[in-house]
């Protein structure tokens, strides 16, 4: 097999699989017009949509549609850059990137365009990932904030705190050299201020970051609880569809439904589960387990119980095998039949919600408590998408930044911290990232991208 390398040519459908209009074909790689003239017969202008006819080997057309010419370095990735835009149907699609491999190029492969625009220096790793997340986005809210990420606004905030980062170990790594006059010289230069505000900056940063996580994740939320507590009819309101079957008989449900929700622009991911009790039924059995284990991924459960009766002793017995580190509320549902109003408590550690969901009293007190669980603190429109990464990457920083200030009167241990922080910063843009984790990054991409 002939070796991959960073000057290959390569190609890819860029439009989603199925019919269209019109697809994509792109290609990159070095000396494209040559690559366009045997495709096309012609070399395209730079940057001028050009109509022209794609041939096979035999001369033969395959198609007729619109040759983008992108030239070195004024392009996506960062090389030359072709555009084959065609009418949009599956085999039209394939005859085209075949002929592109005839060629010469290859197969691209999944994120290979974008990992070449971040090696090329158009995008750093930030950016880069913005281009996957902006795909991906499930809520425009997530669109939004992956757009800014993409525009690079994340990346000059971390680029930001790196300058301030550098200024500050100028000063406290030119104190090494006068180790009699350390103390005098971290007042003097307000080193201890200069941390400080850093340590602020990043935190602000990092509570804009884990609000952008929840607009790329969202909460794994499962409806939990007795039979006939009204799981399904809590479902059918949060979606404002009838997607539960609704019955008066105690284990109707019999397996995990799932839907998804927006609330300001948070998805939740609501799951509607078996009743929980002891059964004879071998499949409501199986139902009643497959709930169990919904209830062991979730990140918040919702144990429903009647308003009637409030928490019986069964529902202390389900509460009681609920895992612990999961988020839950008790509801209270059927305050219609209970001729009560919808209210929120606490008990001990627990929140309690009254409300109906056949009637939908109470349903505004319960999008407000998700939100709270989730974490969501409105911050609008400055949330950045971060990733998982992002988010072990600002915490590294901030532990290395409050070492360095536990540690300012002892010069050379600050002055590593603070070199561990800046680090830390570093790889959330790619200067500082290690090859294979660039590989398990740009894998998760789509193939044209």
């Amino acid at each position: 097999m002939k070796r991959r390398t960073a000057s290959d040519v390569i190609a890819a459908i860029a439009t989603a699989p199925g019919r269209g209009g019109i697809g994509v074909v792109r290609v990159s790689g070095p000396d494209l017009l040559s690559f366009a003239e045997v495709l096309c017969g012609r070399r395209p202008a730079a940057r001028q949509a050009t109509l022209a006819n794609f041939h096979d080997a035999q001369g033969a057309l395959i198609d007729q549609g619109i040759l983008l010419f992108f030239p070195a370095p004024h392009s996506f990735t960062g090389e030359d850059v072709l555009e084959l835009q065609g009418h949009g149907g599956p085999l039209v699609m394939q005859l085209l990137l075949g002929r592109c491999l005839e060629l010469g190029a290859r197969l691209a492969e999944p994120g290979e365009f974008s990992r070449r625009a971040f090696l090329n220096e158009k995008l750093d790793l930030a950016q880069a990932e913005a281009v996957a997340d902006l795909i991906e986005a499930s809520t425009a809210a997530a669109a939004r904030s992956a757009m800014r990420s993409l525009s690079g606004e994340f990346s000059r905030a971390i680029h930001a705190l790196v300058e301030r980062l550098i200024e500050l170990r100028l000063l406290v790594e030119a104190t090494l050299d006068f180790p009699d006059e350390e103390i005098d010289v971290i007042r003097d230069t307000d080193a201890a201020q200069r941390l400080e505000a850093l340590r602020e900056q990043l935190a602000a940063l990092r509570a804009r970051a884990h609000q952008g996580s929840l607009l790329r994740t969202g909460l794994h939320v499962v409806l939990a609880g007795l039979p006939n507590a009204g799981k399904s009819s809590l479902l059918n309101r949060l979606t404002g569809e009838e997607r539960a079957i609704v019955t008066e008989v105690a284990g109707t449900t019999r397996d995990a439904l799932r839907e998804t929700i927006q609330i300001e622009g948070i998805p939740l991911h609501v799951i509607d589960t078996a009743g929980l009790r002891e059964t004879d039924d071998p499949v409501e059995r199986i139902g009643i387990e497959r709930s169990w284990q919904e209830i062991e991924r979730a990140d918040a459960v919702l144990l429903l119980v009647d308003a009637r009766a409030g928490v019986t002793p069964a529902d202390q017995h389900v509460a009681q095998r609920l895992p612990s580190g999961r988020r839950r509320l008790v509801v209270h549902n059927k305050c219609d039949l209970a001729q009560s109003t919808p209210a929120r408590w606490e008990e001990g550690d627990s929140v309690h919600l009254r409300l109906s969901a056949k009637t939908g009293a109470g349903i505004e007190l319960l999008h407000d408590e998700l939100l709270r669980m989730a974490g969501w603190q409105g911050h609008g429109e400055d949330v950045i998408l971060a990733r998982e990464r992002h988010l072990e990457a600002l915490v590294d920083a901030q532990a290395h930044l409050d070492a360095a200030a536990a540690q300012l009167q002892q010069i050379e241990f600050c002055a590593e911290e603070l070199r561990l922080a800046q680090s830390a910063l570093s790889r959330i843009t790619g200067e500082f990232t290690a090859d294979d984790l660039l590989g398990a990054i740009f894998s998760r991409f789509c193939i044209g991208k």
